[in-house]
């Protein structure tokens, strides 16, 4: 499995670094994001080192789509699977990526403000 140790997200999923696990198994780690924008604010990363989407081969596709299984599943565990959630993929500077690590931001507990952007 490919990691980085100078990236913060691979320190995590090492246990190299604290951080507030609420899922993982052998594909992904699910914890905390340090900076909330809402009350609910999970970053769900593959445990392999991927920079961003522009990394991602076809045969990333099963990965990928489990990542967002795992969104679903905690969106349930925080009680924002009826009220409503935003999940985002930010991909390179100019979308907001500080962290190049692939990670999906599942973020709810709050009515989200349009537009986006």
């Amino acid at each position: 499995m490919s990691t980085d140790p100078a990236c913060i997200f691979c320190q995590i999923i090492s246990g190299d670094s604290p951080a507030s696990i609420f899922y993982q198994d052998d594909l992904a780690v699910a914890f905390h994001d340090i900076r909330p924008v809402a009350p609910v604010h999970i970053l769900i990363v593959p445990r392999r080192h991927i920079p961003s989407v522009n990394n991602l081969a076809e045969a990333d596709e099963p990965l990928i789509g489990h990542l967002f299984t795992i969104a679903r599943h905690l969106a349930r565990e925080q009680r924002v699977d009826q009220t409503g959630y935003r999940l985002i993929l930010n991909t390179g500077p100019d979308s907001g990526q500080a962290v190049f690590h692939l990670h999906l931001h599942l973020i709810g507990g709050r009515r989200m403000r349009f537009p986006m952007g």
